[in-house]
């Protein structure tokens, strides 16, 4: 174990998009380890669009980050050290207080142990056995509902979250659409089972494209962008339709400033639709039954995903920037 903890602070709160010189790389000392605690050093770190709401001064579902705070994040760690009668040196767990460091002592209750059991590498513990995937999952059973013969608009479709939403919907039987930035992930997410795809970034009119390839309507609208693909789905609804509002990652280069658009409430009311916002964290009982679901799909082939992975803590502040601009391709992490 080395002396020194490279950890990743908050060096100013963004207005606008964030860049490089809003954080800023320290070396501090390992933390001592208390009664109860558990000291884990990273092995992954994860980038994911909530955190553009942790760095805004801006009021948000979950406490902010400080000016010279350690940056929020999950991690797969290892245990160096315990004071928990549940861990022991060499273990590997989950945590989203983990934060972009190298060690830290988190508490060892409510920790999520790796399985070494389930043939799964890692990093799938920060995406389809993790957060993305519980999300994507939980929801659509929760608020999805959707039936055999339906449409599902996905947008970010090849992100962390969208590609296991549009592979569940294919496993329930539906049509799986894709909105994605370029020609390359709209291949993947074809790949994977999506029936259609969307280059929101080429098409001369965002609306008319999903009409197109929604000849019937969007029955569930997954949407983990905001902004225009928003705009266009909401213009598309299908009687009956169930918008899930997981995201709004077009919207951090303006996070500050208020969400200009149309306005759906006629719209809704027509359709007799359903909108409503999801978070993970609200449905912590449901994690067990949903990643055993999950680790079962991709045992029997049913669930693929994409992961995009830097090397190095040094590489957190583009791994994150990489995610705001698309310019990732499938779930970003870091390999410490």
């Amino acid at each position: 174990m080395t002396d020194t903890n490279k950890t990743w602070v908050l060096a100013e709160h963004p207005t606008g998009m964030p860049d490089a010189g809003t954080f800023r790389l320290e070396e501090r000392a390992i933390p001592d380890t208390a009664d109860g605690q558990v000291l884990g050093r990273s092995r992954w770190l994860s980038v994911d669009p909530y955190m553009r709401g942790r760095i805004s001064k801006q009021a948000n579902y979950a406490g902010g980050v400080s000016i010279g705070e350690a940056m929020h994040g999950a991690a797969v760690a290892e245990v160096v050290e315990s004071r928990h009668p549940d861990w022991k040196p060499g273990d590997l767990f989950e945590t989203i207080g983990f934060g972009w460091r190298d060690y830290a002592a988190v508490p060892g209750d409510g920790l999520t142990r790796v399985d070494t059991s389930i043939d799964a590498p890692e990093h799938a513990w920060l995406s389809y056995l993790g957060m993305p995937g519980l999300t994507a999952l939980i929801a659509m059973d929760t608020i999805g509902k959707v039936k055999k013969g339906q449409t599902v608009l996905v947008s970010a479709a090849s992100g962390a979250v969208g590609q296991v939403v549009g592979q569940i919907a294919k496993i329930r039987g539906a049509r799986a659409v894709a909105v994605a930035s370029s020609a390359e992930k709209l291949d993947w997410c074809r790949q994977i089972g999506f029936d259609e795809g969307i280059n929101y970034r080429t098409a001369p009119n965002l609306g008319r494209a999903v009409a197109e390839a929604c000849p019937g309507g969007v029955d569930v609208f997954f949407d983990n962008t905001a902004g225009p693909i928003h705009d266009a789905a909401m213009n598309n609804l299908a009687l009956g339709a169930r918008v899930i509002i997981c995201g709004t990652i077009s919207l951090a280069g303006q996070f500050e400033a208020p969400d200009m658009g149309e306005r759906f409430l006629r719209k809704i009311l027509v359709a007799r639709a359903r909108m409503e916002g999801f978070l993970i964290f609200d449905h912590v009982a449901k994690y067990p039954a949903a990643r055993r679901q999950l680790a079962q799909w991709a045992a029997d082939g049913k669930l693929t995903f994409k992961t995009d992975i830097l090397d190095g803590i040094e590489q957190m502040p583009t791994a994150f920037l990489n995610l705001l601009t698309s310019q990732n391709f499938g779930k970003q992490v870091v390999r410490v």
